[in-house]
């Protein structure tokens, strides 16, 4: 896994925090949009935000050079954000510019820490620190309606950096999308229906990814009777209306209607400018990354699937990237997983970051497999920065695994599941990144309606959601 410096920054910026606290923060450019403190004691009169978590007005980010003054003898002098950040169990804040001064100078009676790892150790404890000292592991304040990591350059409080920060992409990732069946009916012929509600927070990621469920195609039998999902060809556009880039095909529904369906949902997806992965006419073409390049940082996209029932690409048949693993396809293939752990190390040459989406696990429960943990620890290994897995329908667990991000299960983004609660229910991922780096990782939970339509909903609201993903998840996202 390549990393650039951000990460490896001096010490010594933490100490000069409080007195950054106190400057006035420097001339900022108009920003260019881009596509592809309340009180830490949680006062309500400092403005903690309930509204779904991560914010979407949050979202453009800096353009090009930011954070760069001239000084005499023409060298670029640099700053960077001075960032609040607390334990992701805290409800989210937005605070005003005075307020957040107040806090990093100690005036707020927060116990103040300059460590991530302090804060996950204590989560009533606060960070004050520069930017590139944050990771995952913690949610930060939002000042003046800006996210700190989003949009540097315009951020308020500011402390010196000996590097300019490079400029952040934000990538989205949702759960299992199922667009046909009561998904379908309940449309009734509009086939962005289910979509529309959270589209504009979907369009303002730089990258959004998901994983598919349905054939865009009938052109055979159903293979899997009731349980076979196919939507109508129309959903492809509606799909990239409402914000996706990327979508996996590689689950145990890409061919519930055959080969040839599966062939014409690659070229029905393609055609509406989508980038599909993970299954193909043949073996070449499922393994075949889909690549991202968004403002110089190249992102890579891979998958597998250990559920069966979509056939087993070969060289010449259609089918899926296949891993067999624990619980439904016998235990674990290790040929098959080191084929794919090669595709990774393949990726990781080529690419800023490894995205890899597999799709494992046991239905209807918030426990992870222990295999499912030890095979994100070998695609980690192999140069991975973010896993999210997919099919438990329910969300499961989050952590770290050195520096990257494992999330078992995000549960269902869009399906015709209305028979448990927990099927009703999910989290977005929302990561930002820093060149090859992953700084941020925010779960906005959401809760579909009778039609199937997700939507956010505040982080109150959303908390049993949370608190469900947080009892299989690491210390920093235990609710």
């Amino acid at each position: 896994m390549r990393r650039s410096r951000w990460g490896a920054g001096a010490a010594a910026l933490v100490a000069l925090a409080a007195a950054a606290c106190t400057t006035e923060p420097e001339a900022r450019p108009a920003d260019a949009t881009t596509r592809s403190v309340a009180s830490p004691t949680e006062s309500p009169t400092e403005s903690p935000t309930d509204s779904p978590a991560g914010s979407p007005t949050e979202s453009p980010t800096d353009s090009p050079g930011e954070n760069a003054t001239g000084t005499d003898d023409g060298e670029p002098e640099c700053t960077e954000p001075l960032v609040i950040a607390r334990h992701h169990s805290r409800r989210p804040l937005r605070l005003s510019e005075q307020r957040a001064r107040a806090v990093a100078d100690g005036a707020t009676g927060a116990r103040l820490v300059s460590s991530v790892r302090a804060v996950v150790r204590d989560p009533s404890a606060v960070a004050v620190l520069p930017a590139h000292l944050v990771d995952p592991r913690v949610r930060v304040a939002v000042v003046d309606g800006v996210h700190p990591l989003k949009r540097p350059r315009a951020y308020p409080v500011r402390v010196e950096a000996d590097e300019c920060p490079p400029r952040p992409t934000t990538l989205t990732v949702v759960g299992d999308v199922m667009l046909g069946r009561g998904v379908a009916s309940a449309a009734a012929g509009d086939h962005g229906r289910q979509l529309r509600p959270t589209a504009a927070r979907l369009r303002a990621a730089d990258v959004t990814v998901g994983n598919l469920e349905s054939t865009l195609s009938r052109a055979g039998a159903p293979r899997q009777g009731g349980d076979s999902f196919a939507a109508d060809p129309a959903v492809g556009p509606a799909l990239a209306d409402a914000g996706f880039d990327v979508l996996s095909l590689a689950n145990n529904h890409a061919g519930d209607f055959g080969p040839l369906a599966l062939r014409q949902t690659v070229t029905r997806l393609e055609a509406a400018g989508l980038t599909p992965f993970g299954a193909g006419r043949n073996l070449a073409a499922a393994r075949r990354p889909a690549i991202v390049e968004v403002r110089g940082t190249r992102f890579g996209f891979v998958g597998f699937n250990a559920i069966g029932e979509t056939p087993e690409a070969g060289p010449r048949t259609t089918g899926a990237v296949s891993v067999s693993m624990p619980p439904r396809t016998g235990p674990l293939d290790a040929r098959e997983l080191d084929r794919f752990l090669g595709d990774v190390r393949r990726l990781d040459d080529r690419v800023d970051v490894v995205v890899a989406l597999p799709h494992w696990g046991t239905q209807y429960t918030n426990r992870p497999e222990p295999v499912q943990r030890r095979v994100a620890r070998e695609l980690v290994a192999a140069g991975v920065d973010l896993v999210v897995g997919g099919h438990p329908h329910w969300v499961q667990g989050v952590s770290t695994v050195g520096e990257a991000l494992v999330a078992q299960s995000l549960g269902n983004f869009v399906f015709d599941m209305d028979f448990m609660t927990e099927t009703m229910l999910g989290v977005v991922l929302e990561t930002t990144w820093w060149g090859n780096r992953l700084l941020a990782a925010e779960l906005a939970p959401y809760r579909m309606d009778a039609s199937f339509t997700p939507r956010f909903v505040r982080w109150g609201a959303g908390l049993p959601t949370l608190r469900l993903l947080g009892a299989t998840s690491g210390p920093a996202f235990r609710y």
